[in-house]
């Protein structure tokens, strides 16, 4: 990563950040600006989510880099997206002129660092475990600042600025970013091989998490102006998450459905043991008896679908006993949190078809995600429009995306999103579909969004519940839907 003048965020009034789209930047964007920096920036044309939580903010940003961007603005501090390196028009520009500079995991490093840090980490789970950590912690009073990677609806954004010591981020992986972070604690939900065009082996993504782990402060790092003991709040249903945890030199409280020190029982759905009112947000419910240590914490209630968000609850009440919160106070906090966008996120229903939008890109995230789709909709035809997500990770995961939708009765999949990173592989849709069949399962080949989007206008009937799944933009083929349906 690029290195020049070095700069607190502290110390900068005008900051121009390079990539702003991305949604950790966008985050970050919401941060400075909410403690009172100027923020400007730049990003291609392409239109996201984040365009409309900018808009909202009062950011302004240009659509297409070009170097008079960063003249115009003139800012004391450039942030850049590690998406684009030095052939980046304004990154070199800002390179020449002088400007400090800082990656964007250099910046959140500074931010988590500014307080009590606790990051959430994992290959699943962590966007939906930031956002009700922040969440509860703000119902809770300790005041948090907030940086997650989708949109929160309670939160007003995927990002919030708390004038309280906490500040709660969602740390990534990819490209070894959280080494950037020394936070307090830390929550690890999963460690399952991803991003197989950065790391090129499992033993590889796993070590990156060792070695993240590794900088939790243990009893005997007490330093100046450091915390004298940090903590892991780790997954104990996760093998991987064991082996990591062993190696942690901090204080380890393990949880999970079937092993740990906080344990979850009694699991059940769409009301279970208290009834629920449903919400449009998570689709669901679940309620479940909570244990630490054997001992019985009483039932808790989410309103959110599937045992993989109760594992997600139950870090989230460890981390906030640990702080020292009421039990019945994370109780009541927990209970109200709806979920984040493109979690399960329920579109519409329109002459009976009901629409849904996730962001699942990885085989272990589709199947759970299809899963409790079922156990929402037991009777009721369910559709995936499926988006592959980077070549690499199709070719990498191939056998097991194949056996990922099963749970569903029909698999439509479109061409694989390349992303910045990639234009072709060796790998297509085509073959997915092909093997998917193979394995048994109903799949169709659709090669655009708006095809996808056509073909469901023909075929879905009332009853049916279509899930659009990926990281990319698949969301449109749902949103199109949801408009012809109306007709």
């Amino acid at each position: 990563m690029i290195k020049q003048l070095d700069m607190d965020l502290a110390n900068a009034k005008k900051i121009y950040l390079i990539g702003i789209k991305g949604v950790g930047m966008t985050a970050i964007a919401q941060v400075l600006k909410l403690r009172g920096k100027e923020v400007t920036g730049s990003d291609t044309h392409e239109k996201f989510f984040t365009d409309e939580v900018l808009a909202k903010s009062g950011i302004k940003f240009y659509e297409g880099f070009d170097a008079a961007n960063l003249e115009k603005e003139k800012p004391d501090l450039a942030i850049y997206s590690t998406a684009y390196g030095d052939d980046n028009p304004e990154l070199a520009a800002a390179r020449k002129s002088g400007v400090a500079i800082l990656s964007y995991p250099e910046a959140l490093g500074q931010i988590l660092k500014e307080g009590f840090g606790l990051a959430v980490c994992g290959t699943h789970g962590k966007t939906t475990t930031t956002a009700m950590l922040g969440f509860v912690m703000r119902e809770l009073g300790a005041d948090p600042t907030v940086i997650v990677g989708s949109a929160v609806p309670q939160l007003g954004g995927n990002a919030r600025a708390g004038g309280g010591k906490h500040v709660v981020v969602e740390a990534d992986e990819y490209q070894n970013k959280f080494l950037y972070y020394f936070p307090r604690g830390v929550i690890l939900t999963s460690a399952e091989y991803d991003h197989p065009d950065f790391f090129k082996t499992p033993e590889e993504y796993v070590d990156a998490f060792r070695k993240f782990v590794a900088k939790i402060p243990a009893s005997a790092e007490a330093t100046a102006g450091r915390p004298a003991e940090g903590f892991l709040v780790a997954c104990f249903d996760d093998k991987n998450v064991r082996e990591i945890a062993a190696s942690a030199s901090c204080k380890i409280i393990s949880y999970g459905l079937e092993a740990g020190d906080w344990r979850a029982s009694l699991i059940r759905a769409n009301g279970g043991i208290a009834q629920i009112a449903q919400i449009a947000q998570g689709g669901g419910s679940m309620a479940f008896e909570v244990s630490e240590y054997g001992e019985s914490r009483g039932v808790f209630q989410i309103q959110l679908l599937g045992n993989h968000n109760v594992a997600n609850a139950l870090a989230v009440i460890a981390v906030c006993s640990e702080l020292g919160f009421d039990i019945d106070k994370i109780r009541e906090a927990l209970g109200k949190f709806i979920g984040t966008v493109r979690r399960f996120e329920i579109k519409g229903e329109i002459n009976g078809v009901t629409v849904i939008d996730d962001y699942g890109h990885h085989p272990t995230e589709i199947r759970v995600t299809l899963e409790a789709a079922r156990q929402r909709y037991p009777d009721k035809k369910i559709w995936c429009v499926f988006h592959p997500h980077t070549f690499t990770r199709t070719k990498a995961l191939f056998s097991d995306f194949v056996k990922s939708f099963g749970a569903a009765d029909k698999t439509i999949v479109i061409d694989i999103y390349g992303s910045a990173r990639e234009v072709t592989g060796g790998v297509s849709s085509r073959d997915l579909v092909e093997a998917i069949k193979k394995e048994g399962s109903d799949a169709l080949y659709i090669p655009t969004i708006k095809e996808a989007a056509d073909y469901l206008a023909q075929e879905v009937k009332s009853g049916d519940v279509v899930i659009t799944m990926g990281a990319g933009d698949v969301w449109r083929v749902g949103e199109l839907l949801l408009e012809k349906l109306k007709v």
